[in-house]
């Protein structure tokens, strides 16, 4: 397994800083925030670059109109907010005003999961990877670590559509291998036999933990990243399946729609295998602290390794 570094950063100052540095190099590039400015990163941008910040207020609708508008200038827009609002309030202006029009402009919702801890079921975006990956002509990328989130920011400005980077609020352990990082290509982050887990965000790391867990009783776990589910890399993820014979998701979203879903999707068509997907049951977020949460949710690591035990079994 490549070891994980012991420093940790959010992936929203991970978005932040490939923000400014995009501030310098391309003069297009503008930031737009709903009243939540320091929240979604994007305050160094707005200090440096204020004649190319627009603060909207609580309106994410307006936000999203006006960010359809400057792309249509010429003008590559980030409209940031958090997730939950950005999928929620201002889907309607998504899909009709940006991705219809199959603009540039790059949506950043931070606070996703419940990772988001103690701000309760409103602020956690759980169900936005399933409402945005529906929409056609928009790339959904949710980023592993604060590398993968500068990398996927400075990718994104070259996607002709709009793209949606799922951030979050907590902060999350460097992987080795981020560097690699490219949009729509998924990430191999252990070579196993017995069975794979995919998994994304700040759970990859925890898929890691728990590989570690199954290799002492003997099972092989490969661990793909797939911090890409929209477009998906269908090609990783059939040989993976076609390899291992088990496929088990894990992601801190809803189990309706989420990374879980796109990976059925694939799967059932082209190499079907015992699968199980691991996420939030279909329900509404609580407050907690994320560690509280995951255990509440069980998406530990020890959770992990215990439905990874399962399906194993499965195949015999």
């Amino acid at each position: 397994m490549e070891a994980a570094k012991v420093k940790k950063e959010s992936t929203r100052d991970g978005f932040g800083k490939a923000l400014l540095e995009l501030g310098a190099e391309n003069k297009d590039v503008v930031a737009l925030s709903a009243d939540l400015t320091e929240s979604v990163r994007i305050h160094w941008f707005k200090e440096k670059y204020p004649d190319r910040f627009v603060s909207h207020g609580v309106a994410e609708q307006d936000m999203m109109s006006a960010a359809a508008g400057l792309a249509l200038t010429g003008k590559i827009p980030f409209a940031c907010t958090f997730g939950a609002f950005a999928s929620g309030r201002a889907w309607d202006q998504v899909r009709v005003s940006v991705a219809y029009m199959n603009l540039n402009v790059n949506i950043a919702g931070t606070h996703g999961g419940i990772s988001v801890g103690e701000d309760g079921a409103t602020h956690q975006a759980i169900e936005e990877i399933a409402l945005m990956r529906i929409i056609p002509n928009m790339t959904v990328v949710v980023p592993a670590d604060a590398t993968e989130a500068f990398l996927a920011t400075k990718q994104a400005v070259d996607i002709p559509g709009p793209v949606y980077l799922r951030l979050g609020r907590a902060a999350a352990h460097f992987l080795e291998g981020s560097d690699d990082f490219k949009i729509g290509k998924a990430s191999i982050k252990r070579k196993g036999k017995d069975l794979t887990i995919v998994a994304c965000g700040h759970l990859v790391y925890t898929a890691l933990q728990a590989a570690q867990h199954l290799e002492k009783k003997g099972i092989s776990a490969e661990i793909i990243n797939l911090h890409t589910p929209k477009p998906i890399d269908r090609e990783t993820l059939v040989s993976a399946a076609a390899k291992t014979g088990a496929v088990l998701t894990v992601e801190e979203h809803t189990v309706c729609g989420g990374i879980g879903s796109a990976v059925a999707e694939v799967l059932v068509q082209e190499c079907p295998v015992p699968m199980k997907i691991m996420g939030i049951d279909d329900k509404f977020g609580i407050s907690g602290s994320p560690e509280q949460l995951y255990a509440h949710f069980c998406l530990t690591e020890e959770c992990i390794a215990e439905q990874a035990e399962i399906l194993v079994k499965r195949k015999k």
